[in-house]
């Protein structure tokens, strides 16, 4: 990718991508305090730059401003210009993001982030207003409400797209180099379900990670305990699905791994504050109970997303499917400031258990497979020997086989999803090699 996209969300003002956990943030300034100590002096030459330059806008700019306004453009100007994921939180910031790890909060249920100049679609959330449009990963928004996008910063863009819920907003975007076309969406309280389980068919589960949010790694510990039990018996295989997966909650993404690992490293950071030197590894309890597994990814996997599937693919745990992850690789810290705000800050990057650094490369599957429609040809109406009147029984007692009706067989997930069959096809052949 050439520029990493800038994440954030239509309902946050700023994401929480494979960040530190919010709980673990009330430690941060203690830490950030100590690592200051040794410091060099303050640069008293720059600071009497910035009173300057501060003093002559408030003398001579076209309209006034206050010192207020002043002075929190230029903390988000400092941070802003950090890396794409360091940001200042005001109150209503600090608020969403914090509600956001909860799985609740209003807007489009989008994912955006900017490239070259535009903002870009990085994946629309589940059962939510933007997927149910058919919103796609890699759609540019050149149009809000007819306002051209271009130019505006990504807070800018967020905030025109934020409203009440209920209330009605028209994007225009543009889809693989084509024409602009317009989308009506109706703007609701996005209430995301972070884990999704089904039967695919008899032996075989199907377990979706929408979002890593604070209680995701319980949650796919009862899946899987669910999955087994509507089966009836030890699965056969299970497909894993981290597509347009944007990331959470860093202590989710371990214990979702810890269920599939018996031991080893799950993930490690390094950086310059003490406790951003951490390292993650599995315990003996295995709740997948050894399963085959397959886990798909695309470029809407990110951060969260990315550390579970290294994991798993570095210990050979799983075959990883799809395409190329989004490389979203370092962690971010919240450090809550006085009046109610907090920063976001980058505090270290993030590697999986090899020392595989995922920033802005992302995680390779380790077999290919690009999105694609899936169609099927109508039903053929062919007659078999066991129709016919008068046939012959089969020689060792067998029960015959005539044709089957198939008009009326129940609609499945991989019926329609490439990927998702393509996942079932190579589980199925798996445990043909293995004589299950």
């Amino acid at each position: 990718m050439p520029n990493l996209s800038r994440l954030t969300s239509l309902a946050l003002a700023i994401a929480l991508l494979g960040s530190a956990s919010v709980l673990q943030a009330a430690e941060a300034p203690a830490a950030a305090a100590a690592a200051t100590s040794d410091k060099a002096p303050l640069p008293l030459e720059d600071l009497r730059t910035f009173a300057e330059v501060l003093d002559r806008i408030k003398a001579a700019y076209v309209e006034p401003v206050s010192d207020k306004t002043l002075l929190e453009n230029a903390i988000k100007g400092m941070l802003s210009n950090l890396d794409p994921h360091s940001a200042y939180l005001d109150p209503q910031a600090f608020r969403e993001l914090q509600e956001s790890t909860s799985g609740e909060f209003g807007g489009l249920g989008i994912e955006v982030g900017t490239e070259d100049g535009f903002v870009k679609v990085v994946t629309p959330i589940d059962d939510t207003p933007a997927a149910r449009a058919d919103i796609q990963p890699g759609d540019l928004i050149v149009k809000i409400d007819g306002q051209p996008t271009k130019g505006l910063s990504l807070m800018e863009a967020v905030d025109k797209m934020r409203g009440k819920a209920g209330s009605k907003i028209l994007l225009t975007l543009v889809r693989d180099s084509g024409k602009p076309f317009d989308v009506e969406l109706t703007r609701a309280v996005i209430k995301v379900r972070s884990v999704k389980s089904q039967l695919l068919e008899d032996g075989y589960g199907y377990l979706r990670i929408t979002q890593f949010q604070v209680n995701s790694g319980e949650e796919v510990g009862k899946a899987l305990a669910k999955l087994r039990k509507d089966n009836g018996k030890k699965l056969r295989g299970l497909v894993l699905d981290l597509r347009n997966n944007p990331g959470g909650v860093l202590q989710a993404a371990v214990e979702v791994s810890d269920h599939f690992l018996k031991k080893g490293l799950i993930v490690y950071t390094e950086g310059r504050i003490a406790n951003s030197e951490l390292r993650f590894s599995a315990d003996p309890l295995d709740a997948s109970e050894g399963v085959p597994l397959v886990v798909l990814i695309n470029g809407g996997s990110a951060s969260a997303s990315e550390i579970v599937a290294g994991a798993l693919q570095d210990h050979k745990r799983g075959v990883l499917m799809g395409t190329d992850s989004f490389g979203k690789g370092s962690v971010q810290t919240v450090l809550p400031l006085n009046n109610d705000r907090a920063l976001k800050l980058t505090t270290a990057l993030y590697y999986t258990p090899n020392g595989r650094s995922i920033q802005a490369q992302g995680i390779a599957p380790d077999i290919e497979v690009a999105r694609a429609k899936l169609t099927q040809e109508p039903g053929e109406q062919n007659i078999k020997e066991a129709d016919l009147q008068g046939h012959l029984g089969n020689g060792n007692g067998g029960a015959d086989k005539p044709s089957k009706n198939k008009a009326n067989k129940p609609a499945r997930p991989q019926d329609d999803d490439y990927q998702l069959s393509q996942a079932l096809t190579l589980l199925k052949g798996l445990n043909i090699t293995r004589g299950k």
